[in-house]
């Protein structure tokens, strides 16, 4: 395991009374030998969050700093609201309470792997996010798509 880690599936969680969620087992190794436990949380414009490894998101920080003045108002959802998390010895990660209001999230949550990071939603918002989605039909760019 290493960098190049990837990260899949869906997990039904509850955020405890503190915000925190416990991340599960099945990823918590990994991202022990990945990044040491190291993390890092912040706001997706989708109303998700999003969950790094450190030195994935260090990567995408880099990149999201060079962005030109023109895409400032997005450097401050991405850079401004992110946070430096590390799982407890318990594999809890806090989520910060101005991030969960930021997503809507009370207790429900649904953690995603999404290939190098995860999503963090409210099980809610995702459920009506992925039945607009499925609404609205497949994307011109999957047309030639399939299994």
């Amino acid at each position: 395991m290493g960098v190049d880690e990837v990260f899949q599936g869906a997990s039904q969680l509850s955020l405890d009374a503190k915000g925190r969620m416990a991340v599960p087992s099945r990823h918590r190794d990994a991202l022990q030998v990945q990044c040491e436990s190291r993390l890092t949380l912040t706001k997706h414009p989708h109303g998700c969050l999003l969950l790094f490894p450190r030195p994935v998101w260090e990567n995408h920080r880099e990149q999201i700093a060079a962005w030109p003045m023109s895409a400032r108002p997005w450097q401050r959802i991405f850079l401004g609201s992110a946070i430096d998390v590390e799982m407890d010895g318990s594999g809890r990660v806090l989520i910060a309470p101005e991030l969960r209001s930021a997503a809507g999230m009370e207790k429900d949550v649904m953690l995603l792997g999404m290939g190098s990071h995860f999503e963090i939603w409210d099980a809610t918002a995702l459920a009506k996010h992925e039945a607009d989605a499925i609404a609205q039909g497949m994307p011109d760019v999957l047309s030639n798509f399939s299994f």
